[in-house]
């Protein structure tokens, strides 16, 4: 059994869609980044290929990449899944938290867990995603971003 831990953070910025966990919230102020900034798909890569020793998102999908840009990271996690399964490994549950104090995040959860879980090839009993908020404490707290955690379990195959 292998453990990783995933973090991504990304602060907010006008003109861009908000994506999370490949879900679109339209009417939303998106967030800054070289891809789509899907904090939640982002942590979660970064959870995968840690706990099979890969290295990071960034190792695999760098942000100096200009073929990377505006890329849908739930293509970059359809990736990071073919290379833990070509490491042997394979995956056994994800648990993910966003921290966001917008917008609500509980009503589109079970979208999220959806497309998460079918990028992966899972199910979605495998997958779990939560949503807190800071009580206005930080930065999370004073709406200047979203962050998002994620941890996996994996298994020799």
């Amino acid at each position: 059994m292998r453990i990783g831990q995933g973090y991504d953070v990304h602060p907010f910025e006008e003109g861009r869609p908000l994506i999370l966990g490949g879900v679109k919230f339209e009417g939303e102020i998106g967030l800054a980044g070289h891809s789509d900034a899907d904090a939640l798909c982002h942590a979660v890569v970064d959870a995968l290929l840690g706990a099979a020793a890969l290295g990071d998102i960034g190792t695999h999908f760098p942000s100096n990449d200009p073929d990377l840009r505006g890329a849908d990271s739930i293509e970059l996690l359809k990736r990071a899944t073919r290379l833990i399964s070509a490491a042997g490994c394979r995956i056994v549950n994800i648990d993910a938290t966003i921290v966001a104090q917008r917008p609500r995040i509980a009503p589109r959860v079970p979208e999220m867990r959806s497309r998460l879980a079918g990028a992966m090839g899972l199910s979605i009993g495998q997958v779990s995603v939560k949503a807190t908020t800071t009580d206005g404490l930080g930065a999370m707290g004073r709406a200047e971003g979203i962050s998002a955690q994620a941890i996996v379990l994996l298994e020799d195959a």
